[in-house]
C-alpha cells in the first residue's frame, strides 16, 4: 500500500466520535493535575496519520493524492520505469535502460535533497529502482525490471487478508485514526465490517494488478510495452481510486438530528 502536509487533528465528518477528555481515554489524568500532559487521542491519531502516509484534507475527508505522495511522489513513482521503457525501446540495449531508469530515480532524491523534503519515499524508490535493475540485469530479460512489483503486491494482498481474517482491517487502523476514532471502532461490530469491506476493496485493487500485468509479464518481451503500460495506469490512479472508494465506504454513519454528538 508508499507524503507533505500533517493532517489537521479533529473531526467533522458526520457521526464521527470525538476524541474523549477523560483519564481512561487520553492518559492525561484529571484537569489541573501536575506533571507534563500526555498526547490526545487526537493528536495520537494525527501522527499515526502521518506516519502512515495519509493525509486530511479540510472537508474531513481523506486527501488521496496527498496520501498518494502528491505530484512528485507520483512522478517519483511512475517515472523511472516510463524512462526504462523509452530508452529499452529506442536503443534496443538493455544496459542503458538500465543506467537510465537509476538516473532518473537518483534525480529524484537529489532533488529531495535540494528541496529539503523528506527523503523516505525517494530513497524508497530508489532502492526499488535498484532492485528491479540488478533483477533485469542478472536473467538479461528486460520484462524482469517489473517483476518485483508482483511479489510486492503479493505480500500487501497477503498482510491485509491476515488482518481481514483477525477482525484488525487494515483500513481500520488507517482510516479510523483519521476519523480520531481511535480503536474504538472495533467495539462495534458495523464499524469492523465496514473497515472490512474498505479494506477488501484495496485488496482488490492489488489483485487485479497481478490478474492483468502476470500474463503480459508472461509473454516476454512481446508483452512488455503492454505490461509497462498497465504498471502505470494501474499504478497510482487505480490507487487513487481505490482508497478513494474504501474512504466512502467506510464513512461512518450521520448522527440522528437531536441526538447526541
Amino acid at each position: 500500500m508508499s507524503t507533505p502536509e500533517r493532517p489537521q487533528s479533529g473531526s467533522d465528518l458526520p457521526g464521527t466520535p470525538q476524541p474523549a477528555t477523560g483519564p481512561d481515554h487520553t492518559g492525561s489524568g484529571r484537569a489541573g493535575s501536575e506533571g507534563p500532559a500526555q498526547p490526545t487521542v487526537a493528536q495520537f491519531a494525527e501522527s499515526y496519520a502521518a506516519k502512515a502516509g495519509l493525509h486530511r484534507s479540510d472537508n474531513g475527508n481523506i486527501d488521496v493524492l496527498k496520501s498518494a505522495g502528491g505530484v512528485q511522489g507520483i512522478a517519483e513513482s511512475i517515472l523511472p520505469g516510463l524512462v526504462f521503457l523509452i530508452a529499452f525501446t529506442v536503443t534496443r540495449e538493455l544496459p542503458a535502460a538500465l543506467v537510465s531508469a537509476l538516473v532518473v530515480a537518483a534525480g529524484f532524491t537529489l532533488a529531495r535533497l535540494v528541496q529539503r523534503k523528506p527523503l523516505t519515499q525517494a530513497l524508497a524508490g530508489i532502492v526499488g529502482v535498484g532492485l528491479s535493475a540488478w533483477l533485469a540485469n542478472s536473467t538479461g530479460k528486460a520484462e524482469d525490471f517489473y517483476v518485483l512489483g508482483f511479489f510486492t503486491n503479493i505480500g500487501y494482498i497477503l498482510a491485509m487478508t491476515i488482518s481481514i481474517a483477525v477482525r484488525w482491517p487494515v483500513a481500520g487502523l488507517l482510516f479510523g485514526f483519521i476519523r480520531n476514532e481511535g480503536l474504538d471502532w472495533r467495539k462495534h461490530p458495523a464499524r469492523v465490517k465496514a473497515y472490512r469491506i474498505g479494506t477488501w476493496v484495496i485488496v482488490s485493487v492489488l489483485a487485479l494488478r497481478l490478474l492483468v500485468q502476470v500474463p503480459l509479464y508472461l509473454m516476454g518481451e512481446p508483452g512488455l510495452a503492454g505490461l509497462a503500460t498497465t504498471r502505470l495506469i494501474m499504478g497510482a490512479p487505480l490507487y487513487i481510486l481505490g482508497m478513494w472508494v474504501a474512504w466512502l465506504l467506510t464513512r461512518p454513519a450521520p448522527a440522528p438530528v437531536g441526538g447526541p454528538a
